[in-house]
């Protein structure tokens, strides 16, 4: 395991004020005092490509009573995003808005023209707004437009060289944008851009006009926050304050009933609400119906103002997330079966796997968990239709989106259709050509990495002295957040002695340590853990903390735990 190095002149800047053990943190990280500012009035301006265009359109559709539609996508972030977009323009006067959501295994991902021919047949748009996805929608702006419809795409993936011919494109990623963040998630641009048409329309005087109230914005970011949590964008000063807003709003409650329903069925607390607690328990019971089977459940469950009605909805939803972990552990334990037979010497560059029986759901999760486990890039397919869909997990060394252009430049037809980001991406291919892609894939990720193995070193803050082994410690490294992607929560290491362990919930090891040379003996929990046949160990952990029937204790979350004698 590596230490951080702390930047000494960055240490040397801060203010008195900031105690001494976050300011190793901060340094660590990287960041001036500037850049620890969380509060509203620091966020960027938005300044988007092709802002203007999109604003003038809206403001079309708001004072001729439009119908528009939100076309999302089946995830967290697009469950978010297309939450805000409703909420917004509702607060702004539209009476004719309403959402469509694609189901994965009858429409596919994004904008596409079998979605296109649905909304035309249901809905009969006069403005589709996209959220989170489009930015690869060819065939369904085409249709769209040639229907008469106005199109409006805002996303945060990577285009490729060309983009859709729509009447405006929000994404900080489009070449040629000034916006500087290139991190915000789906739910983040569509923020920005209903925030940008609130001032819009101010200026122009609508809303007195028109004798509407003047929107509050930051309403919607208890949504925005779980949405960028969800979506596990890097969290630069930007996204960490739509998260930390965010997150203020949701422990007073001034939140949607469908966010507190969802903690409610998850059993946490809004009060005492962590970042991590939305990546690790509400989102993934959104995601769990866009998985299995439509996510346009989680939308309710969000867009609703009524707490029993959430409450209906988090039920369904804890529903599906049963069912996901159930079909997740198979495939997982399928999935590891595979690569444990195989000789690795390929797949130490890439893992490729496929099975008929996987979950296209589903593929997505089980690769994260193998890119984890081996340390490089992942991917999964599963049989959908007459093709494979696959998803790719990889690692901070291998930009997975601009890897798939590569091999899609060398091997003209092998990928169907694709699109993604650094970190993770989607796609699809033929059956008969599951073995080229295999074989091209890890040949473009060996060349990438000049063939030599990636490996991970886990990244720590270094050693604690015993006396900062403490819940004041803790406490403040839980207001000191949002940690994430790119923010990543501290972790330290030192040598323990085991005073006692047991397994608990048949996977986890619950034990008792004391730092060599202490006397204080710190409760410790390490998941799917089996115990250690050594009394020496050295540990790397998080200051984490346990509350129980309203006490607050230190519990130390174990991220690595070896035998050291």
């Amino acid at each position: 395991m590596l230490s951080r190095d702390i930047d000494e002149a960055l240490f040397q800047s801060y203010s008195e004020d900031i105690p001494v053990f976050l300011k190793k943190i901060y340094a660590a990280r990287g960041l001036s005092e500037s850049q620890l500012s969380l509060t509203l009035s620091d966020l960027l301006k938005p300044n988007f490509s092709e802002l203007d265009k999109a604003l003038s359109l809206l403001e079309q559709a708001l004072v001729e009573q439009k119908r528009i539609l939100i076309v999302g996508d089946f995830d967290a972030d697009g469950a978010t995003a297309s939450v805000v977009a409703m909420k917004s323009l509702r607060m702004m006067g539209a009476k004719q808005v309403d959402f469509l959501v694609p189901n994965r295994f009858e429409h596919g991902y994004g904008l596409s023209p079998e979605i296109v021919e649905l909304a035309i047949k249901d809905k009969q748009p006069d403005l589709i707004i996209t959220v989170d996805n489009g930015i690869s929608s060819f065939e369904g702006t085409e249709l769209a437009k040639k229907s008469g419809i106005n199109v409006i795409i805002t996303d945060h993936h990577l285009p490729s060289e060309s983009v859709p011919v729509a009447d405006a494109i929000i994404n900080p990623n489009l070449a040629g944008c000034d916006f500087p963040s290139k991190n915000l998630a789906g739910v983040g641009v569509c923020f920005y851009l209903f925030s940008s048409l609130r001032t819009y329309l101010y200026q122009k005087k609508y809303f007195s006009s028109n004798n509407i109230p003047l929107p509050d914005l930051r309403t919607v970011l208890d949504l925005v926050a779980l949405g960028t949590v969800a979506d596990v964008v890097k969290l630069d000063q930007n996204n960490r304050i739509l998260i930390a807003e965010g997150i203020k709003r949701i422990r007073q409650k001034h939140c949607s009933p469908g966010i507190l329903a969802l903690l409610e069925i998850s059993n946490r607390k809004a009060e005492t609400l962590q970042a991590s607690d939305l990546g690790f328990s509400v989102a993934p019971r959104l995601n769990a119906a866009g998985r299995l089977s439509d996510i346009s459940r989680g939308i309710r469950c969000l867009l609703t103002d009524d707490i029993n009605d959430a409450r209906r909805y988090a039920k369904e939803l804890e529903e599906f997330n049963q069912k996901r972990r159930t079909e997740q552990d198979r495939m997982q334990a399928e999935a590891e079966a595979i690569v444990k037979g195989k000789d690795l010497s390929e797949g130490k560059f890439a893992i490729s796997l496929f099975d008929p029986s996987w979950h296209e759901g589903i593929v997505g999760i089980v690769a994260g968990k193998l890119k984890e486990q081996h340390h490089c890039p992942c991917a999964v397919f599963a049989k959908s239709g007459d093709f494979l869909k696959g998803s790719i997990r990889s690692i901070p060394s291998v930009h997975i989106k601009d890897l798939l252009d590569l091999v899609d430049r060398q091997n003209p037809g092998l990928i169907l259709k694709f699109g993604g980001h650094a970190m993770a991406a989607g796609l699809s291919i033929k059956p008969e050509n599951f073995w080229t892609f295999k074989s091209a894939f890890s040949e473009a990720i060996k060349q990438h990495l000049d063939a030599k193995i990636p490996t991970v070193e886990l990244l720590t803050d270094g050693e604690l002295e015993a006396f900062d082994i403490s819940l004041d410690n803790a406490q403040l490294l839980a207001y000191s957040g949002p940690w994430g992607q790119g923010f990543e929560e501290p972790i330290f290491f030192g040598n323990f002695e085991i005073i006692e362990q047991k397994v608990v919930g048949e996977k986890h090891l619950k034990c008792r340590l004391k730092l060599i040379g202490d006397k204080f003996v710190h409760d410790a929990i390490a998941f799917f853990q089996a115990p250690i046949d050594s009394k020496q160990v050295l540990v790397a952990y998080k200051l984490s903390i346990n509350t129980w029937r309203g006490n607050s204790d230190l519990q130390l979350m174990v991220e690595q735990i070896t035998a050291s004698e």
